[in-house]
């Protein structure tokens, strides 16, 4: 496949529809721009790192059923994340680590981890289109952020996957590690069973300590 042409400037990589169409569109931006999907998992639990992925999709590989990763089953993320992989021009995975969440800040550490994932693609995109309503920076190319851009971007939406089910396979490493809290279950999200194996188990070096109540549960421990 040839590689795409260049664009010439920034404002030439705007998509010519608004945004709600986009998701499997024909925009020629698609076509003949290399666009890297950008998102994340993993922002609000209380244990484990945050997720990021980045997609480079091949416009000549369709994927059928791509969509927001959280409107999609376990059984259909698992499917097509290997589907993504093998037709995609590229795609990467990278985290944060709990360590870095707590020193930089969930968001800062977000941040973090969707650059290593757009820095580790083996194609450097000419666009990048970031979930949510902001993007890293400093990233190798003109980047925009698209609110629900999982449910409108189709390369996000196969980030959204990717990211997904890897930290789900990465919260089944850590509930092996860490029988009894459940981590396969619930993800480190702060559930009743969760919250309830803190209080038997105690807190784990996979907790964030910056995020309540394992932050106040630490300080009382200290006290």
């Amino acid at each position: 496949m040839a590689r795409a042409k260049k664009a010439e400037s920034k404002s030439d990589l705007t998509p010519s529809m608004d945004l709600p169409n986009l998701f499997g569109s024909d925009d020629p931006l698609f076509s003949t721009t290399l666009v890297a999907g950008i998102d994340e998992a993993g922002r609000g639990p209380l244990a484990g790192p945050v997720c990021a992925a980045a997609v480079i999709l091949d416009p000549n590989r369709p994927i059928e059923g791509l969509n927001d990763s959280k409107k999609l089953t376990a059984k259909k993320r698992e499917a097509l994340a290997p589907l993504i992989k093998e037709r995609a021009l590229a795609w990467c995975v990278a985290w944060a680590t709990v360590e870095e969440i707590d020193s930089l800040n969930i968001l800062q550490a977000t941040m973090l981890a969707m650059t290593r994932a757009v820095e580790g693609l083996q194609v450097k995109p000419e666009l990048i289109l970031v979930d949510g309503n902001r993007t890293p920076k400093n990233l190798p190319a003109p980047a925009s952020a698209v609110v629900k851009g999982d449910a409108k971007v189709a390369a996000i939406a196969a980030a959204s996957i990717l990211a997904k089910t890897a930290r789900d396979a990465k919260m089944v490493e850590l509930d092996a590690v860490y029988p009894g809290y459940g981590f396969a279950k619930h993800a480190g999200y702060g559930t009743a069973q969760h919250m309830a194996a803190i209080e038997t188990l105690g807190i784990t070096p996979e907790h964030r300590r910056t995020f309540e109540p394992v932050k106040s549960m630490v300080k009382k421990d200290q006290g």
